[in-house]
């Protein structure tokens, strides 16, 4: 194989494992909510949704790793290792990529929370896993800002139905805890 053709393969893993890693975290996301509201698919047991959770987590991260990493190796991107973990200290698109470093350290702190979660009081870890709701908005962020593709009419739609899932998504949550709110009984002071 030709360094040109090695290039270009490490060129197209890069990207096409940045859009999985997208697509997978978004999902990742919508899980998070679903176990948290307590949904589960038809009659599976709720730690179904949880397990589903856990595994799709586990293939984001290592689609991410190999986004990461073929970033960094690279000739084309020009990402250093520092890059990668440093906000705005890339050379070239500095903003795009510390986006992603942005993103990648909170998705970091995520995991390693998980890790810990025995470790750690449940209000810290919950507190870290709300870090989610920003990571994702930043790596939607860094997929439209860096690279070749971030114009691409497959990418703005690829984007656009992850924007659209992670929002309903939201949505529900906030409307199920208004209504479990106005559900609950009102005690009565006298």
């Amino acid at each position: 194989m030709s360094a040109f053709s090695s290039s270009n393969a490490t060129w197209y893993l890069m990207r096409a494992s940045g859009v999985v890693a997208l697509v997978l975290l978004t999902a990742v996301l919508v899980l998070g909510i679903a176990t948290n509201r307590r949904w589960r698919p038809g009659r599976a047991p709720r730690v179904a949704t949880a397990g589903l959770h856990r595994s799709i987590s586990l293939l984001a991260v290592a689609f991410l790793g190999v986004h990461v990493l073929t970033a960094v190796v690279d000739p084309y991107a020009v990402v250093g290792a520092a890059a990668v973990v440093v906000p705005l200290v890339a050379g070239k698109s500095a903003f795009a990529v510390g986006l992603g470093a942005l993103s990648l350290d909170l998705v970091a702190a995520l995991v390693a929370s998980s890790l810990l979660r025995a470790r750690v009081p449940a209000t810290l870890w919950r507190g870290i896993h709300w870090l989610a709701y920003l990571a994702w908005p930043v790596a939607l962020a860094h997929s439209f800002a860096a690279g070749t593709d971030a114009t691409s009419p497959w990418l703005a739609a690829i984007g656009a139905l992850c924007l659209a899932t992670v929002a309903s998504s939201a949505l529900w949550r906030v409307r199920s805890e208004r209504s479990a709110k106005h559900l609950e009984p009102r005690t009565v002071t006298t």
